[in-house]
């Protein structure tokens, strides 16, 4: 990856705090102390580079008295405008080369906590944009001039995926320059790129009958992302296979008896997992603007959504998207109590707190107010530092409709490790499993109790009662295969 070289630039303290503002366990930095080195360095670079004569003092000083007050929307309306001329004259997208590719990128966010002011008509901006390939860059941009008329004077490449190709180290001199950023510890990040190969055992024990049941399980299906092979199926009774009608989802059926209290099912597949990048589909989008049981749309989730995406409006679907992806991710609060489990948009727009079904519920709710298709999917997240033993439980995720692609995010991983926040934003891990697609699933013969919320754990019902079965989940990876290799590398 080309990178522009910096040299004797004080200002850049900002830049420290910038790379590792994160607050990933492992790359945690004392942030308060670097902000007053920010202020004092800041200082710093207009007292020595007033000092060199008295001439060159004087000349300081009145620039500095003539500089206007410069805010932060100052530096944003500025990065804006010189992204947008780019975008005009590129034919629709701003270009930059990097290991000799064209990127042609549209703009994603700006960073707006870490615009900055460095000295008399010198600004900073940091920036997302997404190539055409769904990959995403981080940005950082050196502008020069007032409100209103600033233009670039340095473009660099600062992570692809949230993935930093540098940080910033302080010399003696106070001078900053870039380091190369060294890869970060495996078992901190729970990402593996590439593909993963493993083994997946869903074992599910029947409790307890005193009457007839009936059960549903979901049953893990290929598609393009990933190829299940069904390696054995084990279950007590007779049984067959549902086809939901909606989303595709395949479901395992049976109606065990009193016998067959205490006995066990298990399926165990055999799976390989990609890395789940933002993907074209030859289907429409727009049934996935529709309200669903728990998830609503329109009222006060379209007030809310306005909210957030103010202006953005009319700046394209991607910045509405990280929009409304952010603020999930900042007000929310990943928390296993109350009313958590349900996916519930309207609770967790109220408690604010949930796990990963509340995340990704409230977005998806924001998201088709916003007029943006989503939609849900749930399985499971392997572990990248073992190799074997038991899964935590599911996991469920999302993925959004802008300009022409689906775009997978993971909102509960990014607000608990916000290093990954950029990484989350259009991609899912290869170390996964999808067991179903969508939410209020109907089957037939399905529950007494209406269509199923998502499928996950099993749904059991023992004549009119739900009953709640025993369910663990655990894996092992092909013996030999070397996943320290397909780690993500994150600050």
């Amino acid at each position: 990856m080309a990178i522009l070289s910096i040299h004797g630039i004080h200002a850049h303290t900002l830049l420290g705090v910038r790379s590792n503002y994160r607050k990933f366990t492992a790359y945690q930095y004392d942030t308060t102390k670097m902000i007053r080195n920010r202020i004092f360095l800041t200082l710093f670079t207009g007292i020595t580079m007033a000092c060199n004569t008295t001439t060159k003092q004087k000349e300081t000083s009145v620039a500095e008295t003539n500089a206007p007050k410069i805010l932060k929307a100052d530096i944003e309306a500025g990065i804006k405008a010189n992204i947008d001329q780019k975008v005009e004259e590129g034919d629709g997208y701003f270009h930059m080369k990097a290991d000799g590719k064209e990127l042609k990128l549209q703009l994603v966010r700006v960073h707006t906590e870490y615009l900055a002011n460095l000295g008399p008509r010198r600004h900073f901006a940091c920036v997302d944009l997404a190539d055409v390939s769904g990959d995403v860059y981080d940005v950082d941009f050196f502008l020069e001039g007032d409100p209103g008329q600033m233009h670039v004077t340095e473009t660099t490449l600062h992570k692809l995926n949230g993935k930093p190709f540098y940080t910033w180290k302080q010399r003696e001199d106070k001078t900053w320059h870039r380091v190369p950023m060294k890869k970060a510890s495996s078992n901190l990040l729970g990402v593996i790129e590439g593909q993963d190969t493993f083994e997946f055992r869903y074992e599910v024990t029947i409790p307890d009958l005193q009457e007839s049941a009936k059960l549903w399980i979901p049953v893990a299906q290929s598609d393009r992302f990933q190829t299940i092979e069904l390696k054995s199926l084990v279950v007590p009774t007779e049984h067959r296979m549902l086809n939901e009608k909606e989303y595709g989802n395949k479901i395992l059926y049976l109606e065990p008896t009193v016998e067959d209290s205490g006995k066990k099912v298990e399926l165990v597949y055999h799976v390989e997992r990609q890395e789940k990048k933002p993907y074209e589909e030859n289907s429409s989008p727009t049934k996935y603007l529709d309200a669903s049981l728990l998830m609503p749309v329109g009222d006060r989730f379209q007030v809310l959504a306005d909210s957030i995406i103010g202006v953005k409006r009319s700046e394209g679907t991607l910045m509405q998207a990280r929009a409304l992806y952010d603020y999930v991710i900042e007000n929310m609060r990943y928390r296993k109590a109350g009313k958590y489990g349900t996916g519930d948009a309207i609770y967790a727009c109220d408690a604010l707190t949930g796990n990963c079904t509340e995340f990704h519920s409230l977005f998806i709710s924001l998201a088709r107010s916003a007029g943006i298709p989503s939609r849900f999917a749930v399985g499971a997240a392997i572990p990248s530092e073992r190799n074997d033993g038991g899964v935590n439980g599911y996991h469920c995720w999302a993925e959004f409709f802008a300009d022409g692609k689906w775009w997978p995010v993971d909102i509960s991983e990014a607000n608990k490790y916000t290093a990954l926040a950029t990484y989350y934003f259009g991609r899912h891990p290869a170390n996964r499993i999808e067991f179903t697609k969508g939410r209020d699933l109907k089957i037939e013969p399905g529950p007494k109790s209406g269509p199923i919320n998502f499928l996950a754990y099993p749904v059991m019902e023992e004549g009119d009662n739900p009953v709640y079965p025993k369910t663990f989940f655990s894996f092992e990876r092909n013996p030999g295969q070397n996943n320290q290799d397909k780690v993500a590398s994150l600050p």
